[in-house]
């Protein structure tokens, strides 16, 4: 019988690359061209590939249903994200939140269509953001939850994530901590 499978579930602005933080609140670049990676996220995410985890990105990008943000804007900002580092993939939900969509954060949905493709036990997984909305989300999906507080002045996740830290290398350390390599 084949091991389950595990995964890394992670926000894209501010956990993969650097929010803009405008009167305390973070905000996704405005382009691909100012899109900057968090420190050492490329061989962070090498590691934990390393250690037989799939890595997925999900990411709220609600600015394009907003009308202030362009689709091809938004998909170019991916497709830099998925180019610089090692992810199996990367969901995007461009709906906003009178859609009621499955897939928006905090709902679990673009988590579970990650377990689903790639036969994740998310039990065994974890998700790694830096808003309440992505803790929530783990929990309603089942998986171990990591909160970088990056201290916006935002509504914290309540309950509390099962682990908070301050940045993704303190994240990427704390699961290499709880995890035994496959």
């Amino acid at each position: 019988m084949t091991a389950a499978r595990r995964g890394v579930f992670l926000d894209r602005d501010g956990v993969l690359n650097k929010a803009l933080v405008v009167d305390g609140l973070p905000f996704g670049p405005i382009d691909a061209d100012a899109l900057e990676l968090t420190e050492g996220a490329p061989e962070l995410l090498a590691e934990l590939k390393e250690r037989g985890f799939v890595l997925v990105c999900v990411t709220n990008q609600p600015d394009v249903a907003r009308g202030t943000r362009t689709l091809e804007n938004v998909l170019a900002m991916n497709e830099k994200v998925k180019t610089l580092l090692p992810l199996d993939a990367l969901y995007a939900c461009l709906h906003d939140n009178h859609h009621n969509c499955d897939c928006r954060k905090p709902k679990p949905g673009m988590l579970l269509r990650g377990a689903k493709e790639f036969g994740l036990d998310l039990s065994k997984s974890f998700m790694v953001g830096d808003r309440a909305g992505d803790i929530e989300a783990g929990r309603r999906a089942g998986t171990y939850t990591i909160f970088i507080d990056h201290g916006y002045k935002e509504k914290l996740p309540d309950p509390e994530a099962d682990h908070t830290c301050k940045s993704l290398g303190e994240a990427v350390g704390h699961i290499l901590e709880r995890e035994e390599p496959e």
